[in-house]
């Protein structure tokens, strides 16, 4: 007996002398600080089991501000939304490049963009993203509704009219995936439709699966097959492939041309970039559109609510909610419809888990609220986790609830929230923050606008009965929308054929 309790003895001893000797104390005027038992990991998997209840205990316990260890990085927690703004405003001491300069190139490929080797790259690269924005949302917005028309024409709406089952989570990505890609890189020659689609679906999310160890810096070497994927989804954006592409949008077209202008950029570093624009275009976009979709199917009167608004959009502009004959949404159309758009933001409210982050750029003191501050260490990461915010009741009346119409106050957009008796600045978080929100933002809810504008309008749908209520999958939380624990089964069928039986 003895000789199996000794070793087991060493390796506690040995362990805790590790955590001893390499865990760091807390100093006067830092936040409480929380290192766990495991050296390097910290709470880091207690953190992914449940990050939400993980950090609402140690609120309880610690207050609103507090300093975990998590994978190898101190992150400072700031819980209380009041307090946002003062974290955001450090746009100085309080950078995110820094973390995303070092996680981006090695998940994707390609060489960081902030070095000696590529001068004036990133600034271009930033000014790019004006293109998904304002007025250049117009041509996006009717370059998506062609390509999401196509394919639910090619692969749901033409052909049977009887009743068919589908799982949900598939529906959404099967037309999403697609009908984005061909909004934002265009069409090959002679044809409507790239071949290939489906498997290039099917490695997305072989590579998508293994995202959130790539952000934790696993190295890719480890994880199996991973890097041969990542190689083919490369390699299908090589650009002299992409050079036989049509109806490219500009805001593509203004990358590759600023990568032609950098001689020491090989091909295939300039498909790794056109790859990660393919991931932040529908990595968060799918599951998002699912979540509304889903709620929505599953609210009955959110659902005709909804549809009602979509048919009275149409008739004041002239038009005939007609399902036999394509529709086209404008932008103003879809900015006019407040109830979908409550909608979808209530569903990435529940859906949304997100981590927005800064890394320290010196030991500073980080002023809060009044005669605050608490003490920062350089290389520490400053974190929000909005979902915090978006689950708090006293922000929220029954957070856990699905309310389609809760971002709506006497009929325009309702933006008055408010914590401890006073109004919110920041409510809802989604797309990050400050100078780092997510710069596609408005194209993808003018997406997720248009996907559920056309299906309501041309598909009879209902979840199949006899399912569980759809969970969230919390494995993903600091990284976006959370996928579905599990798919759910849909049945659906084309409209017309509802109402010619009729």
């Amino acid at each position: 007996m003895l000789e199996f309790v000794l070793p087991l003895l060493f390796g506690f001893l040995a362990l805790y002398l590790i955590r001893v000797r390499f865990s760091r104390t807390r100093r006067d005027q830092e936040p409480p600080l929380v290192n766990g038992w495991i050296p390097f990991l910290g709470k880091a998997l207690e953190f992914r089991k449940n990050a939400h209840g993980f950090l609402a205990a140690h609120k309880e316990k610690h207050g609103d501000v507090f300093t975990v260890l998590i994978a190898g990085k101190y992150m400072t927690f700031i819980m209380n939304p009041l307090l946002y703004p003062y974290v955001i405003k450090h746009g100085k001491q309080l950078d995110f490049h820094e973390f995303s300069d070092q996680v981006a190139p090695v998940t994707f490929g390609y060489p960081p963009v902030r070095s000696g080797k590529f001068p004036g790259m990133d600034e271009h690269i930033q000014r790019s993203f004006r293109l998904l924005q304002g007025d250049n949302l117009d041509n996006l917005t009717e370059c998506m509704m062609g390509n999401l028309m196509l394919v639910f024409h090619k692969d749901y709406l033409d052909g049977e009219s009887e009743w068919r089952t589908e799982s949900m989570y598939q529906f959404c990505n099967s037309v999403m995936f697609e009908a984005t890609f061909l909004t934002m890189y265009g069409k090959p020659a002679h044809t409507n439709r790239h071949s290939g689609m489906v498997t290039l679906r099917q490695d997305f999310v072989k590579f998508d699966n293994m995202f959130p160890l790539l952000i934790a810096r696993i190295p890719i070497s480890l994880l199996g097959g991973t890097k041969t994927i990542r190689d083919k989804l490369i390699n299908y954006f090589h650009p002299q492939r992409m050079s036989t592409w049509s109806n490219t949008s500009g805001f593509i077209k203004e990358r590759a041309a600023l990568f032609e202008q950098y001689d020491c950029m090989g091909d295939v570093d300039k498909a790794a970039h056109h790859f990660a624009i393919l991931w932040a275009s529908v990595g968060n976009t799918v599951p998002a559109t699912f979540w509304a979709m889903y709620y929505l199917l599953t609210h009955p009167e959110a659902l005709a609510v909804v549809r009602e608004e979509i048919h009275c959009v149409l008739k004041v502009s002239g038009l005939e909610a007609d399902h036999k004959r394509d529709v086209t949404f404008t932008r103003e159309q879809l900015d006019s419809l407040l109830y979908l758009e409550s909608s979808i933001n209530e569903s990435l409210r529940l859906s949304s888990a997100s981590m927005n982050i800064r890394v320290a750029q010196e030991d500073f003191s980080l002023r809060l609220e009044g005669e605050r501050s608490i003490g920062v260490r350089k290389g520490d990461i400053i974190s929000l986790y909005p979902q915090s915010m978006h689950m708090d009741p006293e922000i929220y009346e029954n957070p856990e609830m699905y309310k389609f119409d809760r971002y709506v106050e006497d009929g325009k957009e309702k933006t008055d929230f408010y914590k401890d008796g006073q109004k919110l600045k920041y409510y809802r978080m989604p797309f990050g923050s400050g100078s780092t929100k997510c710069p596609g933002r408005y194209f993808a809810v003018n997406e997720i606008k248009q996907f559920l504008s056309l299906l309501l309008l041309h598909f009879d749908m209902e979840v199949v009965e006899g399912q569980e209520p759809c969970s969230l999958d919390s494995s993903r939380a600091g990284l976006g929308i959370l996928l579905p624990a599990t798919d759910v089964q849909i049945h659906y069928r084309p409209r017309q054929a509802r109402e010619e039986k009729e």
